[in-house]
């Protein structure tokens, strides 16, 4: 490598010999020119600045496999990650489908208790209103009966008052008494 950088200035300095006038003279441009590319070069090869160079592009192309490989690994562990997400964001759709169905059971089964409860409801108060409504039947029938009687008794009242005389009624008192002393024993 080092040969051929080497012969690069003197094949480069070919068109130089196009110049005027010998062209190995300090006169001449071209001739300087290429003295102080050769000069240059010879300095920059001493110094091993090509090597240094390849050291430095080795060193960065190492730091960018590395970089490389560490983006890869990051990529991984992302797609490790997200793929954990993902499962647990299923897992968690499953349950979160699993509790709606389960209320839905739930709400169903509230509903149809609730109906039942409010069927028997409905009948116990049919059956109350019922018995008040016999209740209220039977007292009213008490009721008339009771003035019925009254008023009976207070008609046949009146119309014995006006049809016996004193000594029917107080025989009437007296059968009527022992009647009930009868009665008693």
């Amino acid at each position: 490598m080092k040969k051929l950088s080497l012969l690069l200035p003197l094949v480069a300095a070919q068109p130089a010999f196009a110049a005027t006038g010998p062209f190995f003279s300090l006169w001449n441009t071209n001739f300087i020119v290429t003295i102080a590319f050769i000069i240059f070069v010879a300095i920059v090869l001493y110094a091993k600045v090509p090597a240094t160079l390849g050291k430095m592009l080795d060193k960065r192309a190492a730091n960018i496999r590395s970089d490389l490989d560490e983006a890869r690994k990051l990529r991984d562990e992302a797609q490790a990650v997200l793929a954990s997400y993902e499962r647990k964001a299923r897992e968690v759709q499953g349950q979160a489908d699993q509790i709606v169905a389960a209320a839905k059971r739930d709400a169903e089964a509230a509903a149809e208790k609730a109906k039942e409860d409010l069927k028997v409801s409905i009948e116990r108060r049919l059956k109350a209103a019922d018995e008040q409504i016999a209740s209220a039947e039977a007292q009213a029938l008490k009721e008339v009966k009771d003035r019925a009687v009254s008023v009976a008794v207070a008609a046949a009242g009146d119309v014995l008052a006006k049809q016996l005389s004193a000594s029917d009624r107080a025989a009437m008192i007296d059968s009527s008494l022992s009647e009930v002393e009868q009665r008693l024993n």
